[in-house]
C-alpha cells in the first residue's frame, strides 16, 4: 500500500441516506441529492461522482506530466468516463473505462503522455490492480 509523503489536500463530505440520500462537503461547494442507478430519482449516484472526478483527476495529470515534460496540452483536451457497477463474488464492484481525446496533437505523442499521466493520477494509482480500467485514445 502507498502512504502519502504529505497531505496536500483533505475532501470532507458528509453523506445521509446513502445512494437515496444527500451529500454535502464541509465548505458548501458540493451539494449532491443521491439517487440509485435505473430509479425514478432525480439525484445523481456514485458511479457518476467517480467518473467526474476520475475524469477530472485525469486532465490534471495530463497537464502535470505535459508541464513537466515541456509539452503543450490542447485547450479542448477531455475525457469521457464509463463506470460500470456489477456484481462479483461475495459482493459488487466497479470497472471504469476512460477516452482521452487530445486534438490536434501526433498520436504518438499523445500515448505517450496518456501512459505517462496514468502513472501519476490518484485515481490511477488508486485503482491499479483493484479494478478493471481501460484507457484509450480517441
Amino acid at each position: 500500500m502507498a502512504t502519502l509523503d504529505k497531505v496536500l489536500y483533505t475532501a470532507r463530505v458528509h453523506t445521509t441516506g446513502g445512494r437515496d440520500g444527500n451529500s454535502r462537503s464541509d465548505d458548501g461547494r458540493l451539494q449532491a441529492n443521491l439517487s440509485s442507478p435505473g430509479s425514478s430519482g432525480s439525484g445523481t449516484n456514485p458511479e457518476q461522482l467517480f467518473a467526474a472526478g476520475y475524469s477530472a483527476c485525469f486532465i490534471g495529470a495530463l497537464k502535470a506530466v505535459g508541464g513537466m515534460q515541456k509539452i503543450a496540452i490542447p485547450q479542448d483536451v477531455a475525457v469521457d468516463a464509463e463506470v460500470d457497477l456489477g456484481p462479483i463474488t461475495g459482493g459488487y464492484g466497479i470497472a471504469a473505462r476512460l477516452k482521452v481525446t487530445l486534438p490536434g496533437m501526433e498520436r504518438a505523442a499523445a500515448q505517450a503522455l496518456v501512459d505517462a499521466a496514468h502513472q501519476v493520477c490518484p485515481y490511477s494509482n488508486a485503482t491499479r490492480g483493484n479494478i478493471d480500467v481501460t484507457i484509450t485514445l480517441a
